[in-house]
């Protein structure tokens, strides 16, 4: 398992990121996790985990942003759960339920792949290429014709002979 990627959060508020050795903001952050890494947040001088709060911090700043994953009725419910006798049970419950959704995405992926034979971005990046080189023809068909038809300076018009 990789290791934990250690940021420091000080009393200012600031974020740094002791594996790069450089300041961060909460958008670096989610970029580190979106690419595979694991972080802990603590806090610099008291050494508190403050992971799961920077970690809902990004989340609330995202669903703020765009179209929320999270609808207020969603909110609500996950709310409920706090004090009831099942609130241990819900938070492995969405962890394995998020797996499944992932695990069957992922599968969902490689059929749709093997039955194109190539990811759905290649089939549109060939189409566009084949309308881009349509278009070119097109217009160099356009542009052929126009030479023949519209007489080139230095010419009389019709049969491309210099007037005398």
């Amino acid at each position: 398992m990789p290791s934990e990627r250690l940021i420091r959060k000080y009393s200012n508020r600031r974020l740094y990121d002791t594996g790069g050795s450089r300041h961060v903001t909460l958008e670096d952050l989610r970029q580190l996790i979106i690419s595979g890494e694991k972080i802990k947040v603590v806090d610099d001088k008291s050494g508190e985990d403050l992971t799961r709060s920077v970690l809902l911090q990004i989340i609330s700043e995202h669903e703020e942003k765009g179209q929320p994953m999270l609808s207020p009725q969603l909110l609500s419910q996950i709310i409920r759960f706090y004090g009831d006798s099942l609130q241990g049970f819900m938070g492995p419950y969405l962890e394995r339920s998020l797996q499944v959704f992932l695990d069957q995405q992922t599968q969902f992926r490689s059929q749709l792949n093997s039955l194109m034979g190539q990811t759905p971005w290649t089939t549109l990046n060939d189409l566009t290429a084949r309308n881009m080189d349509a278009w070119k023809a097109m217009q160099r068909g356009l542009i052929d014709t126009a030479a023949q038809v519209i007489p080139q300076p230095g010419t009389s018009g019709r049969g491309g002979k210099k007037s005398s």
